[in-house]
């Protein structure tokens, strides 16, 4: 039987794209069997997991503002609070472990420590998607197992090995195409440069795994950078058009599953 695996990528608020995404595969009669996600991807994923449709996480999320900066709380360590995320996930989800969700989810995290990427996919859930949204610096690393964990977009912002051997049809969204050119002349804030830099370093590792992919949706989000909560709803619209450029592959694969 054919088996239908998502991998979603980490982005920021470009993430509200994969919601998008999800709705229209929703709309067309894709249903995944495995979700494999990191960061803003490992959020959107385990909510859409959990039983969550795409507009009601959109809705969600927005509401909570966690993508943005006006919910951050200082810690007296020198990082942000993640308590927006920790309550989102407890109202959202009956309970805090990997079996409270309908489909099967992985969540990539990174070791801090041995500088490893660390795939979750039991246990605690609500710690397992604030590690993989733990952006370094900004965030507190999250202790699990012994293990100090931060974002896993470090290492791998496109985590599709979970689902290569589970999975024999892999779509996979991402949220971070680079731009082809920029301006030279203008000033550059640090946000833009910031969201630059992270684009360039994540860019090589997803392209990699482009060709493992049944289907690569790749929103084009130039103008976004990974905190403009105030856009979600037109980020959210790019990812739905984006998938919908891809109807006729999408299509012929629902055929292929069906028959199958």
């Amino acid at each position: 039987m054919n088996k239908i695996g998502y991998v979603l990528s980490g982005g920021g608020a470009r993430g509200f794209a994969h919601l998008g995404v999800i709705k229209y595969l929703e709309e067309i009669g894709v249903k995944p069997y495995a979700i494999s996600g990191t960061s803003a991807g490992a959020i959107a994923g385990t909510l859409y997991a959990a039983g969550k449709s795409p507009d009601e996480i959109l809705q969600l999320l927005k509401t909570n503002d966690f993508f943005g900066w006006s919910n951050l709380l200082w810690r007296k360590n020198g990082f942000f609070s993640m308590h927006v995320l920790h309550q989102l996930l407890k109202d959202a989800i009956i309970e805090n472990d990997f079996n409270a969700v309908k489909i099967k989810l992985f969540i990539a995290a990174t070791d801090l420590v041995k500088g490893e990427e660390v795939i979750l996919s039991k246990g605690k859930l609500f710690e397992a998607v604030i590690a993989s949204a733990s952006i370094p610096v900004v965030f507190e690393p999250v202790v699990m197992a012994d293990k100090l964990l931060v974002d896993g977009g470090v290492l791998n912002n496109f985590p599709i090995e979970p689902l290569e051997k589970m999975c024999n049809i892999i779509i996979g969204s991402s949220v971070n195409k680079i731009a082809e050119t920029i301006s030279t002349t203008s000033v550059l804030s640090t946000k833009s440069i910031i969201d630059r830099c992270f684009h360039l370093a994540v860019a090589s590792s997803v392209n990699s795994k482009i060709n493992k992919c049944a289907i690569f949706i790749e929103s084009p989000l130039y103008r976004f950078n990974m905190h403009d909560v105030t856009q979600a709803d037109a980020i959210f619209e790019i990812g739905y058009k984006t998938a919908a450029q891809h109807k006729d592959k999408l299509l012929a694969l629902i055929k292929t599953v069906s028959e199958a």
